[in-house]
């Protein structure tokens, strides 16, 4: 067990300094490491020059602030770590389609996203098309079958659900998601160009400053650069402004579900302010061009501070009277409470990340796990709801709007005391040839990974996207057992997932 890589969050390896084991032993020491409280937060393949594949795992230890990678040498198979590590399940069927390889013993290899594959291999490996994979299906008395998607109503993403019933009780539901893969991480090899910045902004959306700032981040791993704690204080603002406005958007949709109209319509109008105290900053709602390798792309004066605080101290006033009319409502608690329930033992076997995780009492937030430099400057409390049911998810994100709208206020003093004489952003050097970098951010979804590994000219021989919805996907067939499928939306909306987020 001692031949495994240590290093903390913010530092980058060489590919030799990576240990390399067997199959069976990497199988071994991951599956070890997860039931003694690590979780597995990457597994990225990375094609080798003489042939076959390199897989490495990336884990984390809870609360410990430090990171572990070990790999493996693949040809054609290896054993698979789902049945003993579930977390593990997405990441091999991801690993499968890509490359070919085999992990054997997988209890249900299907595609993730219907992309074809990055080398060449046998067709019997070839990955179905969309629509062609099979669903597992339940037989028996009164058992009947209900697909939902993947078109949907209005401007939704496309996704695929395939519920299993007995009666109105779903015995069993299916996803299928990867309608609209993209391709952002086979296009960022080769990387990093002017293209880069723009793909990862585009990842999710709804997500643009988070997954922005873990591809800076990665950078500048990698370079060594340091941007200005200006820069971290804008970044980290842009980041709560990012989950005030989804946080408060999706707490509107939950209204929504249940017919609450009085919540749903204030909180579809706040979530604009929010995103418009984004396009203050940088003149995009959604943040775009405001992070940047090396820094930022605005700053913030004084003036432009005073205004912002005062715009979202008067936007957070509005969102708790709008809110608490939702506490207030015996209709809407009947319909929260005791539905689609997680427990905390379930969210760690699933690698469950972000508030999903914490409304079932387990701590997962980067900011204070692996907290970068802005999330240093005061202590941070990590909040959890408990109790796993979706009145747990939503009132997770009633508690951290709160204390979103009081790291801005932090921030903003801290930010309005620091020198403004330097650049926004620093050059990031040429990269370092055949190194890793792992860079983790807390979006407001949950925890987003991206893994960078250069190849001997310093660009990007693989780079990995890990959003949060690709970990939290499988809860929601999860806790929609022995559910009513009327609750489903309500169950969906409470994960608030992101299609394009997984599919990439």
């Amino acid at each position: 067990m001692a031949n495994v890589l240590q290093f903390p969050h913010g530092a980058s390896f060489r590919l030799a300094d990576l240990p390399i084991m067997q199959p069976a032993d990497f199988h071994r020491t991951v599956c070890t490491r997860v039931g003694n409280g690590w979780r597995l937060i990457a597994m990225p393949g990375v094609p080798q020059q003489i042939g076959g594949l390199l897989v490495f795992a990336v884990l984390a230890q809870e609360l410990g602030r430090t990171l572990l990678a070990v790999g493996m040498r693949v040809q054609d198979g290896f054993p698979s770590l789902t049945p003993q590590c579930p977390q593990a399940q997405a990441f091999e069927r991801e690993l499968a389609e890509q490359w070919g390889i085999v992990p054997v013993g997988h209890p249900w290899l299907k595609p993730l996203r219907f992309q074809p594959p990055r080398r060449p291999v046998p067709m019997d490996r070839q990955p179905p098309q969309a629509g062609d994979a099979p669903f597992f299906t339940v037989t028996g008395d009164a058992v009947y079958e209900v697909a939902v998607g993947p078109v949907h109503a209005g401007i939704i993403e496309p996704g695929h659900f395939r519920f299993q019933l007995q009666g109105e009780d779903v015995v069993h539901l299916e996803i299928a998601l990867g309608y609209q893969h993209r391709g952002i991480e086979r296009a960022l090899t080769g990387g990093p160009d002017l293209r880069s910045r723009h793909l990862v902004e585009t990842a999710a959306g709804d997500t643009t400053v988070g997954h922005a700032t873990a591809h800076a981040q990665a950078l500048e791993i990698l370079s060594g650069t340091q941007p200005s704690h200006r820069s971290h204080a804008i970044r980290a603002i842009g980041l709560e402004l990012e989950r005030l406005a989804n946080h408060v958007g999706d707490l509107g949709s939950l209204s929504g579900d249940v017919g609450f109209l009085p919540t749903a319509a204030f909180c579809g109008r706040l979530r604009g302010d929010f995103l418009n105290l984004t396009a203050m900053i940088c003149g995009n709602r959604f943040g775009r061009q405001l992070v940047r390798p090396g820094g930022v792309g605005f700053d913030l004066d004084r003036p432009h501070l005073s205004d912002l605080l005062d715009k979202a101290e008067r936007a957070g006033r509005e969102v708790a009277e709008a809110v608490e009319l939702l506490w207030q409502s015996p209709s809407v608690m009947n319909r929260f409470e005791d539905t689609a329930p997680l427990s905390r033992a379930h969210s760690a076997l699933l690698g469950l990340v972000g508030p999903a995780a914490r409304a079932s009492g387990l701590p997962r937030d980067v900011r204070a796990e692996f907290p970068s430099t802005a999330y240093l400057w005061q202590p941070f409390n990590m909040l959890m709801a408990g109790g796993g049911d979706v009145h747990a998810r939503a009132y997770q994100r009633w508690r951290e709007i709160g204390q979103s709208l009081q790291l801005i206020t932090d921030l903003a003093d801290r930010l309005a005391n620091l020198p403004a004489d330097g650049p926004l952003a620093l050059p990031v050097p040429s990269l370092p040839p055949l190194a890793v970098a792992v860079s983790l951010v807390e979006g407001w979804r949950g925890e987003i990974c991206h893994v960078a590994v250069t190849d001997r000219n310093g660009r990007f021989k693989a780079y990995k996207i890990i959003d949060p919805s690709f970990r939290n996907w499988l809860a929601v067939p999860v806790t929609m057992r022995q559910q009513a499928i009327s609750d489903f939306p309500l169950c969906n909306k409470s994960f608030s997932l992101s299609y394009c987020g997984h599919d990439l």
